[in-house]
């Protein structure tokens, strides 16, 4: 142990020493992303698990060395260089056709791999390096949105992570006031749902006895958050979120004693990693999240959500500005009251004539509107549906924030995990795109006007 202490910190003084002879700009624009690329080719090409260390390190460091044009230089020269050979893969697939056995499969399995991956799995050899490919892949995400080509060299890296970030690796904590300030300091820098304003504002969501914070790590990330539950322990299903962020009264919705409670709802799930995007988590982290609520506090029947609804309010006036608006008249009344700037004074004022309309849109919204795969537009509803959870319920003015007010004119949603039909809704989404709803949710879809495709 004393020797391996002993080389994991000479590589890294030898590394330092190496970085100081870097500096961000001092280069001619790609030509510090092709000396990256070039040790990535020495790194591939080496035999020593020594070497591949130093190597490793490194490249990483030069890597956060790099300005923004080299770094999307540098995932360009990925792309170009560290493809799988399309030689070689006509070569065993023309093998394979003539003679498909097993050892010639694995010679095509093997030429379809991309030199990327191996790539990437060397560089993750040093302690610590995973958590620097996550925001290695963050950085890809963001040149890849206008850069086609890079789809393959994330592809690789969804690969890779779906196999290191296994569920089973997952480490689930109770976060409370008691935690070490570095990881509450990351629940705020990583709130994503409803923004943490202050230390006190924090103090109000975890510490009272009717608060619950989980926190989901990995060993190779050490104390970097993958992600946050936060949970309000409630009598009944909730309507408003106000109460719950403790936003006007901190004492207005709190529970002296959360045994009473018969109702745990998830109110904010954030993800934490930006690079670790399309690795999904979520159907093992609500269980796990829900049998450890079930042990504490048996007396709990239901589990849900106070979902926000992001996109709703864009989506209604896209609709009512199509040349034949799927909107009944109502609807489109609706739409147009909305397009005032006094959103709060318009909800008010027009409460009776907005309330039923908006709630049929909701309802289709969330339902009925699919995107390019035939899943729902809205992410979250893709979320838990995919976790087998039914729409539940729709609620008036949940959110009275301004971003509530501006994303979803205040509108808020329940969604429902019935322990015994998770499984069935979860394979029903999965299999056919099936949405589990509530008859209340149902009777609303069945008001709403039919969409008529374009």
């Amino acid at each position: 142990m004393a020797q391996g202490r002993f080389l994991n910190e000479l590589l890294t003084t030898l590394t330092r020493r190496y970085a100081t002879r870097i500096r961000p700009g001092e280069a001619t624009p790609g030509l510090q992303a092709a000396s990256l690329l070039e040790q990535c080719q020495a790194l591939l090409a080496s035999d020593s698990e020594v070497a591949n260390l130093a190597q490793a390190r490194n490249a990483l460091t030069t890597y956060d060395l790099l300005t923004e044009p080299d770094r999307r230089a540098f995932f360009q020269g990925l792309a170009e260089r560290f493809a799988p050979d399309a030689n070689a893969i006509a070569e065993a697939y023309q093998r394979y056709a003539e003679n498909p056995d097993g050892s010639n499969a694995q010679a095509l399995n093997r030429a379809s791999r991309s030199p990327r991956q191996e790539l990437l799995r060397r560089l993750n050899t040093p302690p610590g390096h995973t958590y620097a490919l996550v925001r290695m892949r963050a950085d890809l995400q963001r040149f890849a949105r206008d850069a086609p080509e890079l789809e393959a060299v994330d592809a690789d890296f969804i690969d890779l992570f779906r196999s290191w970030f296994n569920r089973g690796f997952l480490v689930m904590q109770r976060i409370d006031w008691n935690t070490p300030a570095s990881v509450l300091e990351k629940i705020i820098a990583y709130e994503a749902v409803h923004t943490i304003q202050s230390w006190d504002d924090l103090r109000r969501r975890i510490a009272p006895a009717d608060r619950r914070c989980f926190g989901f790590f990995h060993p190779a990330t050490g104390d970097e958050p993958l992600i946050f539950v936060q949970v309000a322990l409630t009598r009944g299903l909730p309507q408003q979120i106000q109460p719950i962020l403790g936003a006007d009264n901190p004492d207005a919705s709190a529970l002296e004693n959360a045994e009473t409670a018969d109702t745990a709802t998830f109110f904010s799930i954030s993800n934490c990693q930006s690079g670790l995007r399309g690795i999904s988590f979520g159907n093992f982290l609500i269980k796990q999240v829900v049998e450890e609520l079930r042990q504490e506090l048996p007396n709990l029947k239901h589990f849900v959500t106070l979902s926000p609804i992001p996109g709703f309010a864009q989506w209604v006036q896209e609709r009512a500005v199509e040349e034949n608006p799927p909107l009944d008249e109502h609807e489109q009344r609706a739409a147009e009251l909305l397009r005032e700037e006094d959103l709060p004074g318009v909800l008010s004022e027009h409460e009776k004539e907005l309330h039923k309309p908006l709630l049929r849109l909701v309802a289709r919204y969330l339902v009925k509107e699919k995107n390019g795969a035939g899943l729902p537009v809205n992410p979250v509803s893709r979320f838990h549906l995919g976790n087998g959870a039914e729409v539940h319920r729709i609620n008036w003015m949940a959110d009275t924030s301004d971003n509530g007010l501006r994303q979803s004119h205040g509108l808020m949603v329940n969604y429902l995990y019935r322990l015994e039909d998770i499984e069935r809704n979860h394979e029903g989404f999965a299999t056919t795109g099936k949405v589990a709803c509530s008859r209340e949710i149902q009777k609303l879809l069945r008001q709403s006007k039919t969409v008529t495709p374009a």
